[in-house]
């Protein structure tokens, strides 16, 4: 059975301008492939071939860009958005896309080498079990601009106090019945979401120490490019 993930696509990007303004932050290329492409390929070889993506600001750029997914060994359905609804109104609109079961959900504008195969025991046994934990999410270690971290993580549990603190790397899986009776095409902050949802035990977690870069600003773009681009003295960059 194909595994499903949705890809978050709708944001404007206002930090990104003017790189934005005539195309999509998902479009960006770096390494000579845009941001959701190299998301796009790395669910694809770990199994996760039906995928859904929501757009708004132009939109119509990226459904033209990636098409029905066939050249990527994909199923992909696009979720359209007038505006951007923010991560839980975004999922939440997507809900007759997604179904009733389990999705992995990850946004487009991050960089990394996580290997999405490791997620397949944890989609299995949540869909086995119906008991928590119905939130599973990948930390990673806290970048210089958030110091404090987002949540604890401690023997595979997150929590809202404690130590040591890691950062959401916007990467997770999700029991797609969280959002069933959220109100669809209306904008909907996600934070508040987790952390009612930590507090009552539904979340595990695990640390990635890998190669990790959320792209906000058109600097970090560059950095990420420079990083990932084959150095001059010949090694290899992705």
């Amino acid at each position: 059975m194909a595994k499903h993930a949705m890809i978050l696509a709708a944001g404007r990007g206002e930090r990104m301008r003017p790189l934005t303004d005539a195309r999509p932050k998902p479009l960006l290329p770096v390494a000579g492939k845009p941001l959701i492409v190299w998301q796009i390929e790395r669910l694809v070889a770990a199994g996760f071939t039906e995928l859904t993506i929501n757009v708004a600001h132009l939109g119509e750029q990226i459904e033209a860009a990636l098409g029905d997914g066939t050249g990527f060994g994909a199923s992909i359905r696009y979720s359209r958005e007038q505006q951007p609804l923010e991560v839980g109104g975004g999922i939440a609109t997507a809900l007759p896309l997604l179904g009733d079961g389990v999705s992995v959900i990850v946004s487009s504008d991050i960089y990394h080498d996580y290997d999405f195969a490791a997620l397949g025991p944890h989609v299995e046994a949540m869909m086995a079990n119906r008991e928590p934990p119905h939130v599973h999410m990948i930390m990673v270690p806290n970048p210089t601009y958030h110091p404090q971290g987002d949540f604890a993580l401690r023997m595979g549990r997150l929590s809202l106090e404690g130590s040591p603190r890691y950062t959401f790397g916007n990467v997770a899986i999700y029991r797609t019945a969280l959002f069933q009776e959220l109100p669809r095409g209306v904008s909907l902050k996600i934070t508040p979401l987790y952390r009612d949802w930590i507090a009552r035990g539904w979340v595990s977690g695990e640390l990635f120490t890998g190669r990790w870069a959320n792209v906000g600003t058109p600097e970090e773009l560059a950095r990420l490019e420079a990083l990932l681009r084959p150095a001059s003295n010949g090694r290899p960059g992705p």
